[in-house]
């Protein structure tokens, strides 16, 4: 019977290495294990929700689905044909994708399809957002370069608003190259010869391709950091295009939705700063509820942009005020603190990894309930072991009240050797986890 948190702890299984033919509509790849959720998965709903819980936008239009691709010699030029058709945003080398190939370290793998821009956008700036792609990711606008981005696991944006038709459908393709293991870059568990402890690559989309309109001036991120001894929240937004006479209102508020786009329900504002965007502002909240596993309050936060009496931008987001540092208990032992008292974390290792979309989860009800279960077990910490997940996983983090121990992905490192001695003597061993440590 298949365990559906087999999720949570299970390696992906090995798909097939050979090219297979495009297949008239869309289906899995044939694989050994699969997930309940796999069957709920289709073209017209692939990871359908808003990717960035922390900074929403009412107007977005997502671009998963399915696209064509093509895998070709690295150094060839965009194909003029297509090998078939591949569902966006999970891997080429996984079921979920439909096609379930590997892509060498001397191959490209180039994506293609088509957008039309809504009118009611006209007159904005076009944001083209990939929340992952793995590795290096060259992002061509009507056959024009917009930009290249490296990194397998942050996201990324362009302003492809002068690359633009004036109107019609709009062509978008994307050139990824990866050499997983075969080079100097971050891959966590992935490998060409998976075996043992170490799994599939996972190469290109891997997380949502999504587009959104702003206007010439827009907030680009804003910092949000919790001060649990003075009840308060230290924001910085950060905007593109604005001026020093421009101001940002800020408000926080219990009671909303933040991470959704639907329209908050009651809320209450706790706090409200106007500042000039770059600049620090402290909001302070009176009556401050912290968050901990037990108790994982969430406060709404809503950002404005104005020009004059304007709004030019909105966003909406969420933070928590919280404490993670070292304390001193009843008996003078140094212990991990949370909120400035001592706090026993004890959870899982979460590789993250899934049999049918390997690094990508079949849907985002499949994502939540390894969390759920998590937190059934009794846990009340995840360590995130070399591999960083869509914003969605840690906003569910934050909801139900896990602590997050996150692993940096680890470079290629074989090459170091079982054993040797380090400095001083010390016995110096390789990880073949992929964390280097000493004994």
């Amino acid at each position: 019977m298949r365990h559906p948190f087999a999720a949570l702890l299970l390696a992906a299984a090995v798909v097939g290495c050979g090219k297979k033919a495009a297949p008239e509509a869309w289906a899995p790849a044939p694989i050994p294990i699969q997930t309940p959720w796999a069957d709920e998965v289709s073209p017209e709903n692939a990871h359908p929700e808003y990717p960035r819980p922390q900074m929403v936008r009412e107007k977005w239009a997502s671009l998963n689905g399915l696209w064509d691709y093509a895998v070709v010699p690295a150094e060839d030029p965009k194909p003029k044909q297509w090998d078939g058709q591949i569902l966006v945003p999970f891997c080429i080398e996984s079921s979920l994708s439909g096609v379930g190939m590997r892509v060498t370290a001397d191959q490209a793998l180039w994506y293609s399809t088509t957008f039309k821009v809504p009118s009611a956008w006209r007159k904005q700036r076009v944001m083209l957002n990939f929340e992952a792609v793995d590795w290096s990711a060259e992002v061509y606008v009507n056959d024009q370069l917009v930009g290249h981005h490296t990194g397998g696991y942050t996201a990324f944006s362009f302003d492809v608003t002068p690359f633009l038709k004036g109107r019609g459908k709009q062509k978008l393709a994307v050139k990824v190259l990866d050499a997983t293991d075969n080079g100097e870059q971050p891959r966590g568990k992935q490998v060409s010869n998976p075996n043992g402890i170490w799994y599939t690559p996972v190469t290109g989309i891997w997380q949502s391709v999504w587009m959104e309109p702003v206007r010439s001036a827009a907030v680009t991120s804003y910092l949000a950091v919790p001060d649990v001894d003075a009840g308060a929240v230290d924001v910085t937004v950060y905007a593109d295009g604005a001026t020093e006479n421009d101001r940002v209102e800020i408000w926080l508020r219990e009671g909303g939705v933040g991470y959704s786009t639907e329209e908050p329900g009651q809320t209450s504002t706790v706090a409200f700063a106007s500042v000039a965007p770059g600049k620090p502002v402290r909001l302070t909240v009176t009556d401050p509820k912290l968050w901990s596993p037990e108790s994982p309050f969430l406060y709404e936060m809503e950002i404005q942009l104005k020009q004059g009496k304007k709004v030019v931008d909105e966003v909406r987001g969420y933070t928590a005020l919280r404490k993670s540092s070292e304390v001193v208990d009843s008996e003078g032992h140094k212990r991990m603190g949370l909120n400035n008292e001592p706090y026993f974390q004890y959870g899982p290792l979460d590789q993250g990894w899934w049999p049918d979309g390997l690094y990508t989860a079949p849907t985002d009800e499949a994502l939540k309930f390894d969390l759920v279960k998590t937190k059934d077990f009794g846990y009340n910490m995840i360590r995130k072991h070399i591999k960083v997940e869509p914003a969605r996983w840690y906003y569910y983090c934050d909801q139900l009240g896990i602590v997050v121990w996150q692993d940096m992905p680890s470079l290629h490192g074989q090459s170091l050797g079982d054993v040797e001695m380090g400095p001083a003597g010390v016995r110096q061993q390789d990880d073949r986890d992929g964390e280097g440590y000493l004994l």
